[in-house]
């Protein structure tokens, strides 16, 4: 009986493994360069948007301004690769969610867990972007970096609970797709990942900003990379964005889970 017990969360252990494994070999399957491109994907993109924002913005940012850049985007993409990989992860599995009796939690888990992985490769972008401009004399390396390990669970539990939540959201109302591509990139311009909040002008908006729980992740971030440390409050509203969010993705997926297999 202990046995019986022990083995089906190893087994799930196993398969949640396999299934990040798959993920990532997919994200770039018959790439020249493969997982490479976790590292030059956002360097690219730091490029572009350095020459596309940077005589508008760079200026005004607290950090130096490829690294203001980069350093949203990637914070940004836990969020939204995850939960857009998340989105038709059930339906896919289709026939093994039909056939066996695996928990359908795994498959939206395994999407965050990738993206935290390719996470990995872009802070490794980061902190070569970081040394160039140290070398530049641009950017100072400040010991507080090494406290994003305290971020990635508040932001990784955030994901998985719009995961959850529209991973099974889609096995009924497969529109949502279609939707929530719309929401992301509203939900992009709304966070400052090129351009500093003082520069809207706006009282109201920056109220607003502070109900969008990327900003805070992102500033998070940014306040480590500048050498100083989130206060305790903003631990708080980072955890608690993240509990919240947990918590409604959980329990509507455990309340529908009954009929999912049925409407797959």
């Amino acid at each position: 009986m202990i046995k019986e017990k022990l083995r089906r969360p190893l087994q799930q252990a196993y398969l949640l493994r396999l299934l990040v494994r798959r993920n990532i070999k997919n994200q770039y399957y018959r790439s020249f360069i493969g997982v490479l491109w976790t590292v030059l994907n956002p360097l690219l993109n730091m490029l572009v948007m350095t020459l596309v924002f940077s005589r508008l913005f760079g200026g005004d940012t607290p950090l130096d301004y490829p690294i203001y850049i980069l350093s949203g985007n990637i914070i940004f993409n836990i969020m939204r690769t995850s939960t857009s990989g998340s989105l038709p992860c059930l339906v896919r599995q289709r026939d093994m969610l039909q056939k066996t009796r695996v928990s359908i939690a795994l498959f939206p888990t395994a999407n965050v867990l990738s993206s935290l992985v390719t996470f990995v490769f872009s802070f490794i972008a980061l902190l070569i972007v970081a040394l160039v401009r140290y070398l530049t004399g641009d950017y100072v390396f400040a010991w507080q970096i090494v406290l994003v390990v305290v971020l990635l669970p508040a932001i990784s539990l955030f994901s998985l609970g719009i995961s959850y939540f529209l991973s099974a959201l889609y096995v009924f109302f497969r529109d949502i797709e279609h939707l929530y591509s719309v929401i992301l990139t509203l939900w992009t311009y709304l966070t400052p990942l090129f351009y500093t909040v003082d520069r809207l002008n706006s009282q109201l908006v920056e109220n607003i900003m502070g109900l969008n729980p990327m900003y805070h992740y992102v500033e998070y971030f940014r306040t480590l990379l500048a050498g100083g440390i989130p206060t305790g409050m903003e631990h708080l509203i980072c955890y608690g964005f993240a509990i919240v969010s947990f918590a409604i993705g959980y329990l509507f997926m455990r309340a529908v889970r009954n009929h999912i297999a049925a409407n797959l």
